[in-house]
């Protein structure tokens, strides 16, 4: 049976611009307290930036705000989701009509911001065919909504999503079978993108069984790490100091933490993420998993403490 009590989550955000860029294509933002009538969304966008998208910041935008404004509006359908066939449907709605109604409102947003903004061109100019003119504004997305009884995800293009379950288990389960190579990624403005989205789709049953942590992060972050395994010691140290510390002490350091690895990966580097905090005291009164002491300015560059160096990309 479902338990229909309010979660307790707190959220920490922010983004730093890559060494060397003239401006950060990357957006984030994250709204809602998490219960069934304010779900909790995040999402992070990270614009494509080269010259034949030159408006991707905005494109990045666009998609963040577009999929908060559908995500909060799926996640207030799904407050009555213990209604028998209820589940199947969202699930249905989720994997095969959010991504086209997604893809469709960031396209006409996009459209609509070229036809109020058209640059000055010689008057016998061809017309750009509109999907012409969304490459401009391309742009990859992660978004997640949380309610008290269900998490949702959904994924075009690189970044991670990753997700610390109750027991401390840590999954990717976003991430594709084979990783995009160099900088070619799916995105918002290919051609029948929403075939390119993938879904993660994870009911809650029992309250305790809820995630811990979910982080969202632009490919600024797990690019400064020469492995998988790096990124993955990321998040469980920010697990580990969150649940020393909470938020308020990990925020501080936050900035710092991405800048280090926007240093390492060159990239804007961008996370969202939401912790959520220990609600019985079964939860509160549980033996602490074991983590690493509070880290030394001078030689840790994250959330794990110790020197990490030896786990980032060299750099060039």
């Amino acid at each position: 049976m479902v338990t229909l009590g309010v979660r307790r989550w707190e959220t920490l955000a922010d983004s730093v611009q890559g060494v060397g860029k003239r401006h950060n294509q990357d957006w984030y933002d994250c709204r809602g307290s998490g219960s069934g009538t304010d779900p909790l969304v995040l999402a992070v966008a990270d614009g494509h930036g080269s010259a034949v998208h030159a408006r991707s910041a905005l494109g990045a935008r666009f998609a963040v705000d577009r999929f908060l404004a559908l995500a909060t509006a799926f996640g207030r359908a799904a407050h009555d989701c213990h209604e028998p066939g209820r589940l199947t449907r969202l699930m249905t709605y989720a994997r095969d009509d959010f991504p086209r109604a997604l893809v469709h409102e960031w396209r006409q947003e996009a459209l609509g911001h070229w036809d109020r903004n058209r640059p000055v061109v010689e008057e016998a100019a061809r017309e750009p065919r509109p999907e012409e003119k969304l490459v401009l504004y391309g742009t990859t997305l992660i978004g997640a909504v949380l309610t008290p009884w269900l998490l949702v995800a959904w994924q075009i293009g690189d970044g991670d999503l990753a997700v610390v379950e109750h027991d401390g288990t840590l999954g990717r389960p976003l991430a594709p079978a084979v990783e995009d190579l160099g900088d070619e990624t799916e995105s918002l403005c290919g051609r029948e993108a929403w075939r390119s989205m993938r879904m993660h789709w994870a009911p809650v049953f029992e309250e305790a069984r809820a995630p811990r942590l979910v982080v969202l992060s632009t490919d600024g972050l797990s690019k400064s790490f020469a492995s998988a395994d790096g990124y993955a010691e990321f998040v469980r140290g920010l697990a580990g100091r969150l649940a020393e510390e909470g938020g308020s002490g990990v925020r501080a350091s936050l900035p710092a933490w991405l800048a280090e690895a926007s240093r390492y990966s060159g990239d804007d580097t961008t996370l969202t993420a939401a912790v959520r905090h220990p609600e019985t005291p079964r939860e509160q009164d549980a033996a602490p998993e074991e983590t690493a002491g509070p880290p030394d300015p001078r030689t840790a560059p994250g959330p794990a403490g110790g020197d990490v160096d030896t786990e980032r990309k060299t750099e060039t």
